[in-house]
């Protein structure tokens, strides 16, 4: 029996053959390599901009399940419902962030009318019986299981793609021109107003004002970029002006939005009533001092004073809990993404890219200032919510497919640089 040897190997099962393992690893590792080798896709994606909206997601579903959790447990509900969704909402993002990343910005142009129009249908539909109204707004479209889908958020995606490509046709593609040659005229601008206005005025109709007001800045940076002449610039400022001025005299504007305004002008004249919003949200940003309550221990967040505490107003959430430190770590990510947003529009090859990422930036930027603005008080209350933070499907949606347009155009201009066509 000595020198043979004793196997202990079950029955039926084989001891691995030497360097199977390795081979397995090494597979795994060129699978690894090829995913990121010089002429990938994802070597070319802006990787930093994928971690700072990833950590703004995670915060903003941390908030949103803080704020909402001791309400659902005095209603004897599940507390992670709102987690849970919020979880889905960045998940289901995500995978449209990459989706739309990965494409071509040749072939998103192309995509462009009929994502439009698909938005248009959306907003009309919402003015019939399949929208609901929802605090006094009709502007979402009620899905089964209890979900919900509100078009005005794609609109601001649709405005941009739409006008980008509107310029960018008119300029043949080229992000810039020597003097005058190939600037847009008013045919070009009139082209993009048309296309801005429906859009516009289905969100105003609904009414989301806040939405609106978005919608405009971009639309008017946008117009501002694409190289048009001062005068004419200059004559479109005083036809906004006088459109302004007839709202206001043609009473178009709800009566609950002047009271918003006169509130903000005001804030201490109806603290029970139309300033109450504001005040409590400066309460509750201020009680949390330089580091905060603590996550899950906000006193006035568990006590619900302040309204729509997971959605429009998520920043007084950061503020009671998180304190100075942690709002200006939103701030700061934030910032970042709006930087990256500039430097993929100065870094693009077309007009379309510049655009694209120039009004992505602007409206990041500006909904990002009102939404923190009028929870301290330097600006008046709309109902929009914090970009990546503020609970709500359809807007981490549009949220992360403005991600995914960035790295679109970001990808183009990565290819184009290592291949030595700049």
């Amino acid at each position: 029996m000595a020198g043979r040897s004793t196997s202990y190997t079950a029955r039926g099962l084989s001891t691995p053959r030497p360097g199977a393992l390795s081979g397995r690893t090494r597979r795994s590792r060129s699978l690894l390599a090829r995913a990121f080798a010089r002429n990938s896709v994802l070597r070319h994606m802006d990787w930093l901009l994928v971690l700072v909206v990833a950590a703004l997601s995670a915060l903003g579903v941390l908030l949103v399940w803080s704020a909402t959790q001791p309400s659902l447990i005095a209603a004897g509900q599940d507390p992670h419902t709102y987690l849970k969704k919020q979880l889905l909402w960045v998940v289901i993002g995500v995978v449209l962030m990459f989706v739309v990343g990965l494409a071509d910005t040749r072939r998103l142009k192309a995509w462009t009318p009929f994502f439009y129009g698909a938005t248009l249908l959306a907003l009309l539909a919402v003015l019939t019986p399949l929208g609901s109204d929802v605090n006094g707004a009709k502007a979402w479209i009620s899905l089964p299981g209890g979900f919900q889908v509100e078009p005005s958020e794609f609109a601001k995606v649709a405005l941009i793609v739409m006008t980008a490509m509107i310029f960018s046709g008119v300029r043949g593609g080229r992000p810039r021109s020597s003097g005058s040659a190939g600037s847009p005229g008013l045919r070009a601008v009139l082209l993009a107003l048309v296309a801005a206005a429906p859009l516009i005025g289905l969100v105003v109709t609904e009414p989301a004002l806040g939405v609106a007001l978005v919608l405009i800045v971009v639309t008017a940076t946008m117009i501002l970029l694409s190289g048009v002449r001062l005068r004419l610039v200059a004559a479109l400022a005083g036809i906004v002006a006088v459109v302004i001025a007839a709202a206001g005299g043609l009473h178009l504007l709800k009566s609950y939005q002047l009271t918003r305004f006169t509130s903000f002008l005001h804030p201490s004249a109806d603290l029970a009533g139309a300033g109450y919003n504001a005040a409590q949200a400066k309460i509750a940003v201020g009680s949390g001092g330089m580091f905060g309550q603590g996550l899950f221990h906000g006193q006035l967040i568990a006590g619900n004073f302040v309204p729509s505490q997971q959605t429009d107003f998520i920043f007084t959430v950061a503020g009671e809990e998180l304190g100075f430190v942690g709002t200006s770590v939103i701030v700061f990510l934030l910032g970042v993404v709006i930087i990256r947003a500039l430097r993929i529009a100065t870094r693009a090859d077309d007009l379309f890219g510049l655009l694209v990422a120039s009004g992505i930036a602007m409206w990041l930027a500006f909904q990002s200032f009102v939404n923190i603005g009028m929870t301290i008080g330097i600006m008046p209350i709309t109902g929009i919510p914090l970009p990546f933070v503020s609970y709500g499907g359809s807007a981490i949606f549009a949220d992360m497919i403005a991600i995914g347009l960035l790295q679109s155009v970001h990808r183009r201009h990565s290819v184009f640089d290592q291949s030595g066509l700049r």
